[in-house]
Parts: structure tokens; sequence; C-alpha cells
């Protein structure tokens, strides 16, 4: 599915001219004024799934959110938006194929690490909060309670209750779940599956990140499937060789001077994974 069919940034010219209308100098930065335009990038043209390949500082986070900010995509987390920000979005230009879906937003790798950060805050919490049970069920089942007033019911209910169960059975019925039941990456992946859903535009933002080489193969996996079967479309930043083969993409390779689509094959860091193993296949054999 095709909701953005293309996304035009401004020209240098145009960047320029703005840059020196300025009549204060105090500003730290401009950006993101010359970051797409030192390659030469001035549209992308959109498929059901699109890659912007490149190292750091070639400007595929930057086309990212230039292009989330104009189509005012949700997030969960804040970027690097400086005070020209604004004025750099408005002259963008883009064309729809269709009507974006309510659901659609970025995604990107911030948003993971804080999910991930937030669930560590929970099982820290929870982890304190078991600990005090422990205590709370040696001291009551080995308690020398009377009861003696009406007052005294809940803790001679929580007395009793210690003194018939065991203390991993007191504990569980006094404490939520403990929500520890994944590792980084699985709890990443399941932030990707939790936030996609049907018919949506998804941009991603180096999703990579957190996930083995097996857990991108599974996000690849579920990307092709969302986009054929589920009426999604993506443009994804990465460097992920697993990513950058996905099934039909449309790479662009931001390296280059002028920006151009390349298959993944052609890409400098696939290369080198290939070349890498290559001359080691012989230590795989046998």
């Amino acid at each position: 599915m095709i909701y953005l069919s293309h996304f035009e940034f401004p020209d240098i010219e145009w960047e320029y001219s703005f840059v020196m209308s300025q009549k204060r100098t105090c500003y730290d930065t401009f950006y993101p004024f010359y970051v797409l335009s030192k390659n030469r990038l001035s549209m992308l043209d959109f498929e059901p799934v699109t890659v912007l390949y490149g190292g750091n500082g070639s400007g595929k986070t930057t086309a990212l959110n230039v292009i989330a900010e104009k189509l005012e995509l949700p997030r969960d987390t804040l970027y690097n938006r400086s005070n020209f920000f604004g004025d750099y979005t408005e002259e963008c230009l883009y064309e729809l194929k269709a009507p974006i879906p309510p659901d659609s937003r970025i995604i990107t790798s911030d948003d993971v690490f804080d999910f991930m950060l937030g669930l560590r805050a929970i099982n820290e919490g929870i982890d304190k909060k078991r600990e005090d049970l422990f205590e709370e069920y040696l001291g009551a089942k080995y308690s020398h309670f009377q009861f003696k007033s009406m007052a005294d019911y809940e803790q001679l209910k929580k007395v009793n209750y210690a003194r018939s169960n065991s203390q991993s059975k007191f504990v569980r019925k006094n404490l939520m779940d403990n929500v520890r039941e994944h590792s980084n990456g699985e709890s990443a992946f399941l932030y990707f599956s939790d936030k996609i859903k049907e018919n949506g535009l998804y941009l991603l933002d180096e999703p990579e990140n957190s996930l083995s080489p097996k857990r991108q193969q599974e996000l690849l996996r579920f990307l092709e499937d969302s986009a054929r079967f589920f009426g999604c479309q993506f443009i994804i930043a990465t460097h992920s060789p697993f990513l950058l083969s996905m099934k039909g993409a449309k790479i662009y390779d931001m390296d280059e001077n002028p920006v151009d689509v390349k298959k993944w094959t052609e890409l400098e860091n696939v290369r080198e994974y290939y070349e890498f193993f290559k001359s080691r296949e012989k230590e795989f054999e046998g």
C-alpha cells in the first residue's frame, strides 16, 4: 500500500537565501538546513517499503524527522528540533496517493530505549516490593499476634494466610506479576508489534538497535508481511543487512552524491560483510 507518494525538500539555493536573510547571527545551528542538500537530495519517491541507507551524518534520520514533522505524525520521544525546523518543513512539499491512516506514526530507537527503561523501572519497583513482602511473610508467620478488636481483622487475615501457605504463594498473592518476562530484544520486538497496526504509514529510525541478528530477521518478516498483507507502508532508516534485504524495498543510498537508488547487494557495508565472510568461508566448513 502507498499512502505517501513522494516528498520534496528545499533546494540549496533557497536554504542559502533563507539563512542569509536572518539578521541575528547568534544561533548555534540552522539544523536541518544544509544536511540533505549536501548530497543533492531534493525528492524521494516512495514504494510500499522504502529504505534510507547511509552512515552517521548521511541525513537519513533527518529526512525521517522532517517527513514526520511535515505530516504531523505522532511520536513518543522528543528529537533534535532546532529553532529553524518549522521554517524548513514549511517549505517542503508532498503528495499523497491515499489519506494517511490515524494509526500512522514515527518510531525511533529512542522510543524503544525509553520503553525498555520504563520496564526496568517497573521491575526494580517490583523487586523492592517483593523483598518487603518476604520480610512481611516471615514477620506474620512467626509473630505472636493476638486479635484484640475489629481494627486487627486485616492483620489477622494476613497472619492466618501466611501460616497456612508457602512464602512464594504469599508473595504472589500480594504482588502483581513481574513484567520481566522478556529479554531486551524481545521487549524491543514487542514494542514494534504493538505500535504497528494494520493500514498505516510508519517511519522507522534504525529499528535494528537492541535487536539481535535473529530478532532482526523476525522483524524483517513482520514488516514484509505487514506491507504485503496488512496495508502498511514503511519508510525505514537503517544500515542493517537483514532489513536492507527486504523484498521489493526501494533503497536510497544517502552516502552517494547525488543520492542514488541501489540494490541492497550494491551497498558498501553489505559488500563489506560479504567480503569478510567470503574470505573466511572455509572456516565455516567441516
